[in-house]
């Protein structure tokens, strides 16, 4: 499938995942904050915007189909998605919100799937954690089928018959997996239109992964797709503010990640690390906001605009 990007192929490209969890009394005050955040990043002129998915939260999380709708107001005819843990809905149901998506969108449509973690989610959903990949793989074929206007049957992990959706998408939807794991990754080559690098990854591993996606693209013959990575990130006015922000964070052990996973810096620091993802070979860097507080949220989403073009020039 060609690219989804035509008008941004020079450089690397800098979308951005909106936060789904708020720790907010009202509920209403999470969601306004997304809509804003996606406001931002509208005018910082991000190349993509996405949402996540998680179920059975202690604390708010907005569901993505729900969200991306209000929030697809707030863009143009960027490409927009949402990530959907594949494993956890029915095929049909996700076929027809996606077509739905899809048509409200202006712009290309993204799907970052994956099969999820061995966590709470599943036991709460009903669904053995233990046939994720299965689950994934059909789901993804039959999610095809749907959107291509096919009427599909199923006996397998979902059973049903005669399904068929409308709206279907229009125009072809692209399939971003993410995977950590090798046979993840060989899955990312085999089955997607891109892979998606986990966060969490230092500089070295993100480079290794992203070799081992090769390797597999190369050893199954299918050309390599988009590689894209997500980065938290807090862009400072400068230095010193970044570390007393973000790198704050950090150093309280933000996610457990490993160092040089989540990043705070000024514009020309994050520029440089980002510059270093391309140079390894990501088409995308993804960010998701580092810092809680939405001042300082907005704010370094507002500097992503220099932090965009400083890299698109590189």
């Amino acid at each position: 499938m060609g690219s989804v990007y035509t008008r941004y192929d020079a450089g690397m490209r800098v979308g951005i995942s909106l936060n789904s969890t708020y720790a907010v009394r009202d509920p209403r005050e999470g969601a306004r904050r997304m809509i804003e955040r996606a406001r931002a990043a509208n005018t910082a002129g991000l190349d993509s915007l996405f949402v996540g998915d998680h179920h059975a939260t202690p604390i708010p999380y907005y569901q993505n189909t729900a969200i991306l709708g209000r929030c697809l107001a707030e863009w143009d005819d960027r490409p927009a998605g949402a990530l959907y843990l594949l494993p956890l809905w029915h095929p049909v149901l996700l076929a027809e919100q996606v077509g739905t998506l899809a048509s409200i969108a202006r712009g290309p449509f993204i799907l970052q799937c994956a099969i999820g973690p061995d966590d709470n989610q599943f036991p709460a959903l009903g669904v053995d954690a233990r046939k994720r990949p299965s689950r994934f793989e059909q789901s993804l074929a039959i999610l095809r089928q749907l959107w291509s206007g096919e009427v599909v049957s199923s006996d397998g992990a979902w059973s049903f018959s005669e399904a068929r959706v409308s709206p279907v998408p229009p125009e072809p939807v692209q399939v971003w997996i993410g995977a950590m794991a090798d046979p993840a990754i060989e899955r990312a080559a085999r089955l997607g239109d891109g892979w998606l690098a986990s966060p969490g990854l230092p500089p070295a591993l993100a480079a290794a992964q992203l070799r081992r996606y090769r390797e597999f693209c190369d050893s199954l013959d299918v050309a390599q797709g988009t590689a894209a990575i997500r980065r938290d990130v807090y862009v400072g006015a400068d230095a010193d503010e970044a570390a007393r922000i973000g790198g704050s964070v950090i150093d309280a052990g933000y996610r457990s990640f490993p160092a040089g996973a989540a990043l705070a810096g000024s514009i020309g620091a994050i520029t440089e690390a980002f510059v270093e993802l391309a140079e390894m070979g990501y088409s995308d860097v993804i960010v998701r906001n580092l810092v809680a507080d939405q001042d300082h949220a907005i704010a370094s989403i507002e500097r992503l605009a220099e932090v965009r073009s400083r890299v698109q020039a590189a």
